[in-house]
């Protein structure tokens, strides 16, 4: 932590949990080019999404996948959306379940939306059915 704190325990939870959902390369490259400017936001981000929301257990990893899914498509947050459907490999949402929640993007959020994440999420499943590291 950048105040040479030990980490709080909602920030070891929230870390174990990030790398859970997005896989540890994942996790370790966003650590390895973290600077003293952005230390603070992966702090915020590690103990406040992962650790606050992402490790409760009122839902199941697969819910919030799909739920998180749904927003960022709706949000156009289009890198965002990949990198949620490829850790999905991790989370238990299947392939059906991410089509769902698209559904519910393109009625409630505009098929814009839909259609965008769609294309992302499509070209997700390419790279990770040819093996690809994304």
């Amino acid at each position: 932590m950048s105040d040479a704190t030990a980490p709080t325990e909602r920030y070891r939870q929230g870390l174990a949990t990030r790398r859970a959902v997005l896989g540890d390369s994942h996790v370790d490259r966003a650590q390895s080019t973290t600077t003293d400017f952005d230390q603070p936001f992966q702090e915020l981000i590690t103990e406040a999404a992962w650790g606050n929301v992402w490790s409760r257990s009122t839902w199941t990893k697969r819910e919030r996948s799909m739920v998180t899914i749904a927003l960022l498509a709706a949000l156009g947050h289009d890198e965002e959306v990949a990198m949620h459907v490829r850790a999905t490999a991790n989370t238990g949402a299947s392939r059906e379940d991410i089509g769902e929640a698209l559904l519910h993007v393109a009625i409630y959020a505009g098929v814009p939306a839909a259609n965008r994440a769609i294309k992302i999420a499509k070209q997700v499943f390419e790279q990770m059915d040819a093996g690809q590291a994304v």
